[in-house]
Protein backbone atom coordinates (compact mmCIF):
# COMPACT_ATOMS: atom_id res chain seq x y z
CA UNK A 1 0.00 0.00 0.00
CA UNK A 2 1.47 3.36 -1.05
CA UNK A 3 1.53 5.87 1.78
CA UNK A 4 1.66 9.65 1.92
CA UNK A 5 4.99 9.43 3.74
CA UNK A 6 6.50 7.34 0.93
CA UNK A 7 5.33 9.85 -1.69
CA UNK A 8 6.68 12.79 0.30
CA UNK A 9 10.04 11.15 0.93
CA UNK A 10 10.43 10.32 -2.76
CA UNK A 11 9.39 13.84 -3.79
CA UNK A 12 12.00 15.36 -1.50
CA UNK A 13 14.68 13.05 -2.90
CA UNK A 14 13.60 14.21 -6.36
CA UNK A 15 14.17 17.83 -5.32
CA UNK A 16 10.91 19.02 -3.77
CA UNK A 17 11.18 21.64 -1.04
CA UNK A 18 7.44 21.55 -0.30
CA UNK A 19 4.94 18.68 -0.55
CA UNK A 20 1.34 18.76 0.60
CA UNK A 21 -1.71 16.57 0.04
CA UNK A 22 -5.33 17.72 -0.09
CA UNK A 23 -8.43 15.50 -0.13
CA UNK A 24 -11.00 16.01 -2.90
CA UNK A 25 -13.63 17.37 -0.50
CA UNK A 26 -11.59 20.57 -0.05
CA UNK A 27 -12.46 21.42 -3.66
CA UNK A 28 -16.20 20.91 -3.25
CA UNK A 29 -16.98 24.61 -3.76
CA UNK A 30 -14.55 25.21 -6.62
CA UNK A 31 -16.27 25.87 -9.99
CA UNK A 32 -15.98 23.00 -12.47
CA UNK A 33 -13.93 25.07 -14.91
CA UNK A 34 -11.19 25.45 -12.27
CA UNK A 35 -11.65 22.23 -10.34
CA UNK A 36 -8.91 19.58 -10.58
CA UNK A 37 -11.60 16.93 -10.13
CA UNK A 38 -12.97 17.90 -13.54
CA UNK A 39 -9.69 16.58 -14.92
CA UNK A 40 -9.51 13.43 -12.78
CA UNK A 41 -12.96 12.72 -11.24
CA UNK A 42 -11.72 9.60 -9.43
CA UNK A 43 -8.80 11.38 -7.78
CA UNK A 44 -8.48 10.63 -4.08
CA UNK A 45 -5.46 12.87 -3.53
CA UNK A 46 -4.44 16.28 -4.86
CA UNK A 47 -0.67 16.42 -4.35
CA UNK A 48 1.07 19.80 -4.49
CA UNK A 49 4.83 19.78 -5.03
CA UNK A 50 6.98 22.91 -4.94
CA UNK A 51 10.50 24.19 -5.19
CA UNK A 52 11.91 27.34 -3.68
CA UNK A 53 12.93 30.46 -5.54
CA UNK A 54 16.39 31.00 -4.12
CA UNK A 55 16.78 34.22 -2.19
CA UNK A 56 19.86 35.09 -4.23
CA UNK A 57 17.82 34.96 -7.41
CA UNK A 58 15.78 37.85 -6.03
CA UNK A 59 18.97 39.67 -5.05
CA UNK A 60 19.63 40.51 -8.71
CA UNK A 61 16.20 42.15 -8.91
CA UNK A 62 16.49 43.85 -5.51
CA UNK A 63 19.69 45.53 -6.67
CA UNK A 64 18.05 46.45 -9.99
CA UNK A 65 21.10 45.33 -11.94
CA UNK A 66 20.05 42.03 -13.53
CA UNK A 67 16.36 41.29 -14.03
CA UNK A 68 17.06 38.24 -16.21
CA UNK A 69 18.35 36.10 -13.34
CA UNK A 70 14.88 35.92 -11.83
CA UNK A 71 13.19 35.48 -15.21
CA UNK A 72 15.19 32.31 -15.84
CA UNK A 73 15.99 30.77 -12.45
CA UNK A 74 12.88 32.02 -10.66
CA UNK A 75 10.30 31.63 -13.40
CA UNK A 76 10.80 30.00 -16.81
CA UNK A 77 13.47 27.39 -16.02
CA UNK A 78 12.10 26.79 -12.55
CA UNK A 79 8.63 26.01 -13.91
CA UNK A 80 9.50 24.49 -17.26
CA UNK A 81 12.51 22.41 -16.31
CA UNK A 82 13.43 22.10 -12.63
CA UNK A 83 9.94 21.52 -11.17
CA UNK A 84 8.65 19.78 -14.29
CA UNK A 85 11.34 17.09 -14.11
CA UNK A 86 10.75 16.66 -10.38
CA UNK A 87 6.99 16.33 -10.95
CA UNK A 88 7.53 13.72 -13.68
CA UNK A 89 9.72 11.67 -11.35
CA UNK A 90 7.07 11.71 -8.60
CA UNK A 91 4.33 10.79 -11.09
CA UNK A 92 6.45 7.86 -12.31
CA UNK A 93 7.02 6.72 -8.71
CA UNK A 94 3.29 6.73 -7.98
CA UNK A 95 2.49 4.82 -11.17
CA UNK A 96 5.30 2.31 -10.48
CA UNK A 97 3.35 1.53 -7.31
CA UNK A 98 0.16 0.77 -9.22
CA UNK A 99 -1.74 4.06 -8.94
CA UNK A 100 -2.55 6.49 -11.71
CA UNK A 101 -1.15 10.03 -11.50
CA UNK A 102 -1.86 13.10 -13.64
CA UNK A 103 0.71 15.93 -13.67
CA UNK A 104 -0.55 19.48 -14.14
CA UNK A 105 1.40 22.54 -15.28
CA UNK A 106 0.52 25.99 -13.84
CA UNK A 107 -1.33 27.49 -16.79
CA UNK A 108 -3.35 30.52 -15.61
CA UNK A 109 -7.00 29.75 -14.75
CA UNK A 110 -7.98 33.12 -16.24
CA UNK A 111 -7.36 31.63 -19.72
CA UNK A 112 -10.45 29.34 -19.62
CA UNK A 113 -12.13 28.32 -21.88
CA UNK A 114 -10.13 27.40 -24.97
CA UNK A 115 -12.30 24.73 -26.54
CA UNK A 116 -15.78 23.28 -26.78
CA UNK A 117 -17.60 20.90 -24.43
CA UNK A 118 -16.97 17.31 -25.56
CA UNK A 119 -19.16 15.50 -23.02
CA UNK A 120 -22.52 16.57 -21.60
CA UNK A 121 -22.19 17.86 -18.05
CA UNK A 122 -18.46 18.52 -18.33
CA UNK A 123 -16.78 21.94 -18.57
CA UNK A 124 -15.11 23.01 -21.79
CA UNK A 125 -11.41 22.39 -22.19
CA UNK A 126 -9.09 23.38 -20.90
CA UNK A 127 -9.66 23.19 -17.15
CA UNK A 128 -6.92 25.12 -15.35
CA UNK A 129 -6.92 24.86 -11.54
CA UNK A 130 -5.70 27.68 -9.33
CA UNK A 131 -2.40 26.36 -7.96
CA UNK A 132 -2.24 28.82 -5.05
CA UNK A 133 -5.72 27.64 -4.01
CA UNK A 134 -4.52 24.04 -4.18
CA UNK A 135 -1.41 24.81 -2.13
CA UNK A 136 -3.55 26.36 0.61
CA UNK A 137 -5.91 23.36 0.49
CA UNK A 138 -2.89 21.06 0.83
CA UNK A 139 -1.83 22.79 4.05
CA UNK A 140 1.30 24.43 2.64
CA UNK A 141 0.49 28.04 3.52
CA UNK A 142 -1.87 30.96 3.00
CA UNK A 143 -2.61 33.88 0.69
CA UNK A 144 -0.98 37.17 1.70
CA UNK A 145 -2.70 40.52 2.08
CA UNK A 146 -1.53 41.50 -1.42
CA UNK A 147 -2.75 38.22 -2.93
CA UNK A 148 0.45 36.16 -3.18
CA UNK A 149 0.92 32.68 -1.73
CA UNK A 150 3.10 32.47 1.40
CA UNK A 151 4.66 29.40 2.98
CA UNK A 152 6.05 29.37 6.54
CA UNK A 153 9.38 28.21 5.13
CA UNK A 154 10.02 30.65 2.27
CA UNK A 155 7.30 33.30 2.37
CA UNK A 156 6.54 34.12 -1.29
CA UNK A 157 9.62 32.31 -2.66
CA UNK A 158 8.23 29.16 -4.32
CA UNK A 159 6.42 27.74 -7.33
CA UNK A 160 4.15 24.72 -7.55
CA UNK A 161 2.91 21.96 -9.80
CA UNK A 162 0.06 19.53 -9.14
CA UNK A 163 -0.35 15.78 -9.28
CA UNK A 164 -3.80 14.19 -9.22
CA UNK A 165 -3.91 10.55 -8.16
CA UNK A 166 -6.38 7.83 -7.33
CA UNK A 167 -4.04 6.70 -4.56
CA UNK A 168 -5.87 7.23 -1.24
CA UNK A 169 -3.14 9.15 0.58
CA UNK A 170 -3.45 10.72 4.01
CA UNK A 171 -4.23 14.43 3.68
CA UNK A 172 -2.37 17.22 5.44
CA UNK A 173 -4.22 19.58 7.80
CA UNK A 174 -4.75 23.19 6.77
CA UNK A 175 -2.17 25.61 8.09
CA UNK A 176 -3.55 27.24 11.23
CA UNK A 177 -0.82 29.70 12.21
CA UNK A 178 -0.71 33.11 10.55
CA UNK A 179 2.19 34.13 8.30
CA UNK A 180 1.00 37.46 6.91
CA UNK A 181 0.52 40.06 9.61
CA UNK A 182 -1.36 42.43 7.27
CA UNK A 183 1.23 45.10 8.04
CA UNK A 184 0.30 47.00 4.87
CA UNK A 185 3.92 47.50 3.75
CA UNK A 186 3.03 46.06 0.33
CA UNK A 187 0.30 48.69 -0.09
CA UNK A 188 2.50 51.58 1.03
CA UNK A 189 5.51 50.68 -1.12
CA UNK A 190 3.71 50.24 -4.47
CA UNK A 191 4.62 53.27 -6.63
CA UNK A 192 1.62 52.70 -8.92
CA UNK A 193 -1.06 52.54 -6.25
CA UNK A 194 -2.16 49.12 -7.48
CA UNK A 195 -3.04 47.86 -4.00
CA UNK A 196 -6.16 49.22 -2.29
CA UNK A 197 -6.57 48.74 1.46
CA UNK A 198 -10.10 50.18 1.27
CA UNK A 199 -11.25 47.23 -0.86
CA UNK A 200 -10.44 44.34 1.50
CA UNK A 201 -12.20 41.06 0.91
CA UNK A 202 -12.26 37.71 2.70
CA UNK A 203 -10.93 34.77 0.75
CA UNK A 204 -12.23 31.37 1.88
CA UNK A 205 -10.35 28.23 0.81
CA UNK A 206 -11.65 24.98 2.27
CA UNK A 207 -12.78 26.86 5.38
CA UNK A 208 -9.51 28.75 5.86
CA UNK A 209 -10.25 32.47 5.73
CA UNK A 210 -7.72 35.10 4.70
CA UNK A 211 -8.02 38.87 4.18
CA UNK A 212 -6.82 40.16 0.80
CA UNK A 213 -6.71 43.80 -0.30
CA UNK A 214 -8.01 45.05 -3.63
CA UNK A 215 -5.52 44.56 -6.49
CA UNK A 216 -5.64 46.46 -9.79
CA UNK A 217 -3.98 43.90 -12.04
CA UNK A 218 -4.09 46.34 -14.94
CA UNK A 219 -1.64 48.52 -13.03
CA UNK A 220 0.41 45.45 -12.10
CA UNK A 221 0.77 44.60 -15.78
CA UNK A 222 2.31 48.05 -16.32
CA UNK A 223 4.69 47.64 -13.37
CA UNK A 224 8.41 48.05 -14.12
CA UNK A 225 9.54 47.17 -10.61
CA UNK A 226 10.18 43.46 -11.01
CA UNK A 227 6.73 42.34 -12.13
CA UNK A 228 6.42 40.60 -15.49
CA UNK A 229 3.68 39.54 -17.87
CA UNK A 230 2.26 36.04 -17.46
CA UNK A 231 4.49 33.95 -19.70
CA UNK A 232 1.77 31.39 -20.45
CA UNK A 233 -1.20 33.50 -21.53
CA UNK A 234 -1.87 37.26 -21.79
CA UNK A 235 -5.10 36.94 -19.80
CA UNK A 236 -3.26 35.48 -16.81
CA UNK A 237 -2.38 37.59 -13.80
CA UNK A 238 1.08 39.17 -14.04
CA UNK A 239 3.89 37.47 -12.16
CA UNK A 240 4.61 39.53 -9.03
CA UNK A 241 6.98 37.25 -7.12
CA UNK A 242 9.95 39.53 -7.88
CA UNK A 243 7.96 42.78 -7.83
CA UNK A 244 8.66 45.55 -5.33
CA UNK A 245 5.53 44.73 -3.31
CA UNK A 246 6.49 41.07 -2.88
CA UNK A 247 10.18 41.74 -2.22
CA UNK A 248 9.05 44.17 0.48
CA UNK A 249 6.74 41.49 1.87
CA UNK A 250 9.66 39.04 2.00
CA UNK A 251 11.84 41.55 3.82
CA UNK A 252 9.13 42.28 6.39
CA UNK A 253 8.42 38.59 7.01
CA UNK A 254 12.09 37.88 7.60
CA UNK A 255 12.55 40.86 9.91
CA UNK A 256 9.57 39.73 11.97
CA UNK A 257 10.86 36.17 12.29
CA UNK A 258 7.97 34.63 10.38
CA UNK A 259 10.01 32.30 8.12
CA UNK A 260 12.00 29.18 8.97
CA UNK A 261 14.45 29.60 6.07
CA UNK A 262 16.73 32.20 7.65
CA UNK A 263 19.90 34.03 6.63
CA UNK A 264 22.85 35.78 8.28
CA UNK A 265 21.84 39.16 6.86
CA UNK A 266 18.63 41.08 6.13
CA UNK A 267 17.28 40.87 2.59
CA UNK A 268 17.06 44.66 2.21
CA UNK A 269 19.74 46.94 3.62
CA UNK A 270 19.34 50.06 1.47
CA UNK A 271 16.46 52.12 0.13
CA UNK A 272 14.69 50.18 -2.65
CA UNK A 273 14.52 51.46 -6.20
CA UNK A 274 11.19 52.21 -7.89
CA UNK A 275 9.98 53.26 -11.33
CA UNK A 276 6.70 54.74 -12.52
CA UNK A 277 4.80 53.45 -15.57
CA UNK A 278 6.97 55.61 -17.85
CA UNK A 279 10.16 54.08 -16.48
CA UNK A 280 11.12 57.19 -14.55
CA UNK A 281 12.78 56.81 -11.17
CA UNK A 282 10.57 57.69 -8.20
CA UNK A 283 11.12 57.63 -4.46
CA UNK A 284 9.07 54.86 -2.81
CA UNK A 285 7.04 55.71 0.26
CA UNK A 286 8.94 55.18 3.53
CA UNK A 287 7.69 52.24 5.60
Amino acid sequence: MLTAQQVKEYARKAGADLVGIAPPERFANVPAERNPLSIFPDAKSIIVVGRRITRGTLRATEEGTNLGAYEMFGYSWLDGEFIAMMTFEVVSFIEDNGWEATPLFPFPPEAHPQGIVVREGSPAPNVYPDFDHAAVAAGLGEISYHGVFLSPQFGPRQRFQLILSDAPLEADPLLTESICGQCGACVEICPLGALDASADQTLDIAGKQMTVCGVDYGKCKACRNGASANRYHPSGKPDRLAALCTRTCLDQLERNGKLSNTFSREFRWREPWALDTMGQSVKPAPL
